[in-house]
């Protein structure tokens, strides 16, 4: 069962070993839509011991098979191969992702093709990359650097946006030639279904890649599994610092992408009613599901009244509704606990004496799904929790400072350190308090994004880089070879 517009031809199996196989389990997944609340879809699901089927199956695949040692430039073929037949199911991968998080219709072609851009771009640094280097030695004649693939990949990637994220994760372990097991989050399997389904196609390896949608046990079951070198995980810090301490045990790599909150600092030199559009608009991008978001804004105390004032104007102006619709500006969370924990949010900003301007509530004119308006709390008080707690919902904290410098202090104030943004006309001053901010990603007027560059954070925010050719390197050990004379061959 897929949802309408989704051609999934093995969606009760699991991709083990080249094969579509069924679940030890016997059980399956259901997935509802965010915007009627029915089950829309169902797949199989992964147990542990299907866990394990797939772990042995990438692990004789990168051990025995001819993956790791095919030469770069190859690789990069199969993946700009594997581009090609995931451009051409664009439509598929919009419509999944509105069917399963409630993701606007009117955005998601956009989103889903930039992901298949990203995917050409790791795929051409098999050509472009330096693999083997060849240097002069101090105490030897030569000395050889090479860059081998880690090992065997576990891939998790969350609900929000689950094709770019874990596609990412697959190109990058592929162009590096590590093999990976993909475990989707339960309440978005059905992408990964499709990358498995080209992965097939272009002709890779049997147990190159490998598909086992799970819910938490069987993941954490995963994650201990000693035939894992690697776990590339995009969610919360909280299972990030789980993951993180598994993975310790065993001195296994990590790669850890995990929340924020993020502050946008409003200087004296940019327009109130520019400001309040793009944070008013800003918001509502996935419903607010996104950890880069600017979830904080910090403006001088004399201008936070009229820039309270105007956000709450911007944000009584979006169009929320079903996200088939395209004139919706907002479409409803994810699930129906990503809608409790906002509303558990808007209560605790409530009683820590906030002012909630507008929103906080379940629209009058929405009588079915998990929708809520947007929501802006003035004179917040940065040390509060909604303030510290990244909310992943349509919730904007307006937090007043004194000065330039009292504005960095609050934005460095967090636990967090992924993205930012300075308000400014100045570059030279966005790049100077840039440079103070303590965190992996700064822009200037807004929520910026370039996916070709490195993006990561800072503090609880993650571990290591995605994008570029830096986020290459956690998939990579570095090998010295020292040798009296120069080989006849690289």
């Amino acid at each position: 069962m897929t949802p309408e517009g989704v051609f999934i031809r093995h969606p009760d199996k699991l991709f083990i070993g080249g094969e579509w196989v069924a679940p030890l389990s016997g059980d399956s997944i259901e997935i509802v839509n965010p915007n009627s609340e029915e089950v829309v879809a169902r797949v199989g699901e992964a147990g542990k011991a299907d866990m394990d089927r797939a772990v042995e199956a990438a692990r004789q695949a990168f051990d025995h098979g001819p993956w790791p040692t095919t030469p770069p430039a190859e690789r990069g073929a199969m993946l700009m191969k594997m581009a090609e037949l995931l451009e051409r199911r664009v439509p598929e991968l919009a419509a999944a992702w509105t069917a399963q998080v409630g993701g606007l219709a009117s955005f998601a072609p956009m989103m889903h093709g930039g992901a298949v851009m990203q995917m050409k771009g790791i795929a051409a640094l098999g050509e472009s990359f330096d693999w083997v280097e060849q240097k002069k030695g101090q105490a030897v004649d030569t000395a050889i650097i090479a860059r081998e693939p880690v090992g065997v990949v576990a891939g998790i990637a969350p609900w929000n946006a689950p094709f770019g994220i874990m596609l990412n994760k697959v190109a990058y372990s592929l162009i590096a030639g590590c093999t990976i097991v993909m475990k989707p989050s339960p309440e978005t399997p059905l992408e990964a279904y499709i990358i498995a389904e080209a992965a097939e196609e272009a002709g890779l390896p049997a147990g190159v890649v490998n598909l086992v949608p799970a819910d938490r046990d069987a993941s954490d079951h995963l994650v201990h599994n000693p035939g894992i070198d690697k776990v590339s995980f995009t969610g919360s810090t909280v299972a990030g610092k789980r993951i993180a301490e598994v993975c310790a045990s065993r001195i296994a790599r990590c790669s850890l992408e995990l929340g924020g909150k993020s502050a946008a600092i409003v200087r004296d030199d940019f327009p109130i009613e520019a400001a309040a559009n793009i944070l008013g608009n800003t918001i509502t991008v996935m419903s607010g599901q996104v950890c880069a978001m600017l979830s904080r804004a910090i403006v001088t105390r004399d201008r936070h009244d009229e820039l309270a004032e105007a956000i709450a104007k911007v944000m009584k102006g979006i169009k929320i509704g079903n996200s088939d619709d395209p004139e919706t500006q907002l479409g409803p969370l994810a699930m129906k606990r990503q809608l409790e924990r906002v509303e558990m949010y808007v209560a605790e900003g409530k009683k820590s004496g906030a002012d909630l301007v507008t929103g906080g509530q379940r629209p009058a004119h929405m009588n079915k799904g998990y929708f809520i308006e947007p929501t802006l709390f003035a004179n917040v008080d940065n040390q509060s929790r909604i303030a510290q707690e990244e909310i992943f919902g349509p919730v904007l904290c307006l937090i007043p400072a004194e000065d330039e410098e009292d504005a960095i202090r609050i934005a460095n104030e967090s636990s967090f350190g992924l993205n930012g943004s300075v308000f400014t006309a100045d570059p030279q001053a966005a790049y100077d308090i840039s440079r103070r901010v303590r965190t992996g990603v700064m822009g200037q007027n807004g929520m910026r994004m370039e996916f070709g560059m490195p993006f990561g954070g800072f503090k609880q925010s993650g571990i290591g880089r995605e994008g570029g050719e830096e986020g290459l390197w956690p998939y990579l050990e570095t090998k010295t070879i020292l040798l009296d004379g120069a080989p006849a061959r690289l």
